[in-house]
């Protein structure tokens, strides 16, 4: 298998997963009800803080989620913080990653809560 075999071999995966996720969304809102109402308190209205939330995936730093959303750097270590004592935090503070999943639009006003 050649190395173009295996990325798009990948990226049908990847498309794969996304539909899995799709489909199994109103299970998993439904399974993490009471830490998404967590995370929204926490988070707030801050678009700044959201767009914070999502960049959450343990591969950045809080200093790279602050270069690039602007959120402001206590708001963010104290949101960072309030997640890990909320049990919303998978490896700790300082790469950030939640420890549930979130669709693309949860917050998003017009949405449901999920």
């Amino acid at each position: 298998m050649t190395d173009e075999h295996v990325q798009l071999l990948l990226e049908e995966v990847r498309q794969l997963r996304k539909l899995v996720e799709l489909l199994a969304e109103p299970a998993i809102a439904q399974r993490d009800a009471k830490l998404r109402g967590e995370l929204r308190n926490i988070v707030g209205s801050s678009i700044k803080k959201q767009r914070s939330v999502f960049l959450m995936d343990g591969s950045r730093t809080q200093k790279q989620i602050l270069a690039q959303t602007g959120v402001n750097q206590g708001d963010l270590s104290d949101m960072v913080g309030k997640l890990e004592t909320a049990g919303l935090l998978a490896d700790g503070r300082k790469q950030p990653k939640l420890a549930i999943s979130i669709p693309p639009d949860f917050f998003d006003v017009n949405a449901k809560a999920k």
